[in-house]
């Protein structure tokens, strides 16, 4: 009975630590601000992309069946935007992208980029009409397999990439934006 007994509070101390280790792994990996904008987070080992870095490039297309390939900006500055039409803080950034956009575009030389990953749920229907509530105008393309957010490592929705006009990631910022904290970030691009 002793016996059995020790084992037993051996078993639940190793469940337990086991259990605030694998929290501790989660929390890490998954840390979403509850702030209102997005939060700024330092590229490294965390998401795997570095400062500096350039942008993994894609080719993905959009619902008219365009390809839109990321490389073909280089000499603009790029916003790169994940998104889904069921994540409420995308939806809450969408008029801000698309009135900097219609303000800024042509002033600050750049280009923004939506990139709906498709294959979680989403619908490209939905996405069309998602789209046209909006009056969106800039860019979207449809992401249908997991691939380029792999290469981007996202981790959560919505997350932005500001890249530089040498297509080089300079800041990685996850939740959603206004137009200022928009504004504020592409000027500080080269």
């Amino acid at each position: 009975m002793k016996k059995n007994i020790g084992i037993v509070i051996i078993l639940v101390l190793v469940v337990t630590m086991l259990s605030t280790y694998i929290k501790k792994e989660l929390d890490k990996s998954t840390a979403i601000s509850s702030d209102a904008l997005g939060t700024e987070i330092e590229l490294g080992e965390e998401i795997g992309l570095e400062k500096g870095q350039f942008a993994p490039d894609f080719t993905l297309y959009n619902i008219q069946g365009e390809p839109v390939t990321l490389s073909d900006l280089r000499g603009k500055k790029v916003v790169l935007n994940f998104w889904a039409t069921w994540c409420p803080p995308c939806e809450a950034e969408m008029p801000h992208m698309q009135k900097y956009y219609e303000k800024y575009r042509e002033t600050d030389n750049v280009e923004i980029v939506g990139v709906n990953v498709t294959y979680h749920r989403e619908k490209i229907e939905r996405v069309e009409q998602f789209l046209k509530s909006y009056d969106i105008t800039f860019p979207i393309v449809l992401e249908l397999e997991e691939t380029v957010s792999r290469q981007y490592e996202l981790l959560t929705l919505p997350s932005t990439f500001m890249i530089d006009t040498e297509g080089k990631i300079q800041k990685t910022i996850v939740g959603p934006l206004d137009l200022d904290t928009l504004r504020e970030n592409v000027t500080q691009l080269n």
